[in-house]
């Protein structure tokens, strides 16, 4: 895939040559525009991008906003397209109409993937560049080349997946037909169940090359296999051409296999995008999830029939406003083009669970080779063996060369003494730690806290196979909670705390790993991190720990009380001393 690496490296260096530099009208978006969850996230993700502009990490001359979804009920990424769309017009008035707009979806807590949870998913941190890119600049580099081929309009994306293609010279994506346009991937059938998947005109296109424009009949959402089939939405490698298609969260695909068309971010026109802001003023506040992918692009094409409307298999919460609000979103969408680029060279990766973060940063050679990841990025630690198949992965930390950071695990942000030795696939953020053995498959993540004015540090820590969205109603059936693979009630003995409503944070009838008040708030960042490491080797040796003398906190008050500003301060501590380190020894060496 040396096609791949070169394209996508291509619009790396693109983006690089116009960080903290003006960039010209039509030669970049107008806008950027990031959803949030709530006023809490909202605040972070302003301080952040405030920094970035400061750093002269992201172009300017562009608009930065973050659009807060409103407070109550939980309204998907559909209602905070709605959402957005509003603040567009209520910042920019008729002036919209001719804007280019990147919308990123990035609301909500990351559950699957914690380290992500204080400061965003599209805040987090990649192991290449200088300083390090973060899913944000990564993102605004790969769609480098879209907006000089845009009308204006709004780009939909999601935080935590990558995009990768390479199309031909003189070839380009373009934005610019009525309706809305879809980036379409080839994918196994097995990836297409938990995708959209695009069901293809068949008379739209003779070509097969990288790039294709096709006509949609209809969108899948999140399809059976037996249903791919049903609606013919799947293609016989070998049939048409004989390129080998790439397969992202897939490894390749074999010569002759079959595979469908799953999608990733879409285009919507202005036109559209104010057909959908009218129907939203309209009808007034959601009162139910809506999706921008199952219940806009489902609408769409000539195909489309109010059928999916009914199946509510994929909403987490069933609200009795959805069934009409998807109708009337049926039929005000109902007939309008759903135009598909078809990007046959082409890969999507998502890293949203730690599982995904793991993988693509330290096993998986293919992400690495193409995006030029790197074992060690703007980091101080002179001990890695870069020639192993498997090695860890270190990003913006300070190691002492006496620690041992084991293959597989990933430290972010963090401070390791010398008498450390990190067990493997672990995850390490936000932490500084000292003289410690940290065992196998564990996830420790330090957060600053304002407590009654203050500034102290609580570390969350559990195990990687630990379910921190499994909930349970009543406190007799939290024995089905795990810790680290030990029964949580076991743990509750450990650390002699008793099991009683007061033990967790948040909502009465979802008692989880995420709302457990287990996690002691301490006055240092590495008196916090020990004792939260001391609780976990109890839970391993069965030997007590008493949690009661300490404040504790759950996950979800973490995030409540979390300190932006703490945070990103101690940050920049690292990146300061990165920076010095990176000095003296290009000195040394000149």
């Amino acid at each position: 895939m040396a096609s791949l690496r070169e394209a996508t490296l291509r619009k790396m260096r693109l983006f690089s040559e116009m960080r903290g530099k003006p960039v010209a009208p039509g030669k970049f978006w107008d806008v950027v525009a990031l959803t949030a969850a709530d006023e809490k996230q909202e605040l972070a993700y302003k301080q952040q991008l405030s920094e970035k502009l400061k750093r002269k990490e992201l172009p300017l001359g562009v608009q930065y906003h973050v659009f807060t979804d409103p407070a109550g009920t939980k309204i998907g990424n559909g209602g905070s397209t709605f959402c957005a769309l509003q603040c567009l017009e209520s910042l920019y008035g008729d002036k919209w109409k001719s804007l280019t707009v990147l919308l990123i979806h990035s609301g909500g807590y990351s559950q699957r993937l914690p380290n992500a949870s204080a400061l965003g998913k599209i805040f987090t941190a990649l192991p290449v560049g200088e300083p390090v890119y973060q899913m944000l600049e990564l993102k605004l580099a790969m769609y480098v080349d879209f907006p000089a081929c845009m009308k204006p309009g709004v780009l939909v994306t999601c935080a935590d997946d990558i995009e990768l293609y390479s199309i031909g010279d003189s070839e380009s994506i373009a934005f610019d037909r009525p309706g809305f346009t879809a980036l379409a991937h080839p994918s196994s059938l097995a990836v297409g169940t938990t995708h959209g998947v695009f069901v293809l005109d068949s008379a739209s296109s003779s070509q097969h090359g990288d790039l294709e424009y096709r006509q949609c009949h209809c969108f899948l959402h999140k399809p059976s296999i037996e249903d791919m089939y049903h609606f013919n939405a799947v293609h016989r490698q070998g049939s048409v051409g004989q390129q080998d298609l790439a397969g992202g969260d897939t490894a390749c695909l074999p010569l002759h296999s079959e595979y469908v068309y799953t999608d990733s971010l879409f285009y919507m026109d202005h036109e559209s995008a104010k057909k959908l802001l009218d129907f939203y003023e309209s009808v007034g506040p959601l009162k139910c999830e809506i999706d921008a992918y199952g219940d806009f692009l489902q609408a769409l094409g000539p195909g489309a029939t109010a059928e999916y409307t009914r199946n509510t298999a994929h909403v987490t919460k069933e609200e009795s406003q959805l069934l009409d609000m998807r109708q009337k979103i049926f039929h005000l969408l109902k007939g309008t083009p759903l135009n598909v680029v078809v990007l046959n060279n082409s890969k999507f990766y998502h890293i949203g669970t730690t599982e995904e973060y793991l993988l693509h940063f330290t096993s998986d050679s293919t992400l690495r080779s193409e995006l030029g990841l790197q074992s060690v990025a703007f980091s101080v630690f002179s001990n890695v063996p870069e020639c192993s198949h498997e090695t860890p992965c270190v990003i913006h930390s300070v190691l002492d060369s006496g620690c041992h950071v084991a293959p597989g695990s990933v430290v972010e942000y963090s401070r390791l003494g010398a008498e450390v030795s990190i067990g493997e696939n672990c995850i390490i953020s936000g932490s500084v730690i000292a003289n410690t053995v940290l065992p196998p498959h564990s996830f420790l993540c330090s957060l600053s806290v304002e407590m009654s004015g203050h500034v102290e540090y609580s570390t969350m820590v559990f195990g990687m196979q630990d379910n921190l969205k499994k909930s349970v109603k009543t406190i007799s059936d939290i024995k089905t909670l795990q810790f680290f693979g030990v029964c949580f009630m076991s743990c509750l003995d450990i650390w002699n705390l008793d099991a009683t409503e007061e033990l967790f944070s948040g909502s009465q009838t979802h008692l989880s790993l995420w709302t457990a008040r287990i996690f002691p708030v301490c006055s240092s960042l590495s008196e916090s991190v020990a004792a939260s490491i001391g609780m976990l080797r109890a839970v391993q040796s069965r030997s007590p720990f008493n949690l009661r003398s300490f404040k504790l906190l759950s996950i979800q008050e973490m995030l409540l009380c979390k300190d932006v500003r703490d945070m990103l301060a101690y940050r920049e501590q690292i990146f300061l001393e990165i920076s010095a380190n990176k000095r003296q020894s290009d000195s040394g060496k000149s």
